[in-house]
């Protein structure tokens, strides 16, 4: 049953303080749990079946998600809009946060054997350019995620967020400071090739190519894109083919033509 709480400073709420301080949202969740902004993405935090800790709605998203809350086995407090504000640091217009514990990543080994289909990202810091990667993946088949040390994490809000909470049912494998030069010889000796997308001269046109039975497709950050040693890595070089007088796509846009591509029927 839905709770009123009328203070902001109420301990009851600690987990969702200084929402957009990322600094202090590091030091606050740490490697325990994360929050889950607006309707749509609690709604699938729920489906996904990690457990909640708890949720704040305003009366409005409370009255768009009572059913979805009264099977909630988590508190749930009712606040007003300024509460709410003073509590989060901003005016969080959707009115609904939910905060729930993270799920241990699998290794990579793990991961491999458990799909075909991967993405692997280098140096992508921007959450939501990786929310909307995680989007597309879902949507299209590809069933986990391989983040390089310098990653963002996949559970920062505006990740969540802006995958609709699908990031949420995508396993995700974090590879640690000194281990990433291995990563794709992991993937290799899985049985996996390994596509490194970008616009450079010597790629091969992704249609021209026949998708192998294990494929991980390499996605590098939004203008230096990947890495010297993870092109020299991976299997070949591929390129969507765009205007010649375009540089390139954004790479979520290109992450999502590259997972249909591949995911074409033959």
């Amino acid at each position: 049953m839905a709770e009123r709480v009328d203070d902001a400073n109420d301990p009851r709420l600690d987990d969702f303080r200084q929402l957009k301080d990322a600094a202090a949202r590091r030091r606050i969740e740490g490697d325990e749990f994360f929050v889950a902004e607006g309707p749509v993405a609690i709604e699938r935090l729920v489906a996904s079946g990690h457990r909640m800790r708890s949720a704040v709605l305003i009366d409005r998203a409370h009255e768009r998600m009572r059913d979805l809350v009264a099977a909630i086995d988590a508190p749930v407090y009712l606040v007003d809009r300024d509460v709410l504000r003073d509590l989060v640091g901003f005016d969080l217009h959707r009115g609904a946060i939910a905060a729930a514990d993270r799920r241990r990543h699998p290794t990579l080994t793990e991961l491999a054997a458990d799909t075909d289909r991967l993405a692997v990202v280098e140096g992508l810091n921007d959450p939501e350019n990786l929310g909307a990667i995680a989007r597309s993946a879902r949507a299209l088949g590809i069933g986990g995620l391989v983040l390089d040390p310098t990653c963002i994490d996949p559970y920062t809000r505006r990740t969540v967020r802006v995958s609709m909470g699908e990031v949420l049912f995508l396993p995700a494998c974090r590879i640690g400071a000194g281990h990433w030069p291995e990563a794709l010889t992991t993937l290799h000796d899985a049985g996996f090739e390994s596509w490194a997308m970008t616009p450079g001269a010597g790629s091969d046109d992704i249609w021209t190519l026949d998708p192998p039975p294990r494929l991980a497709v390499l996605l590098g950050a939004e203008g230096p894109g990947l890495g010297a040693d993870a092109l020299a890595a991976a299997s070949r070089r591929v390129r969507l083919p765009i205007l010649s007088d375009v540089d390139s796509l954004n790479v979520a846009a290109a992450a999502a033509v590259a997972f249909a591509v591949i995911g074409r029927p033959t």
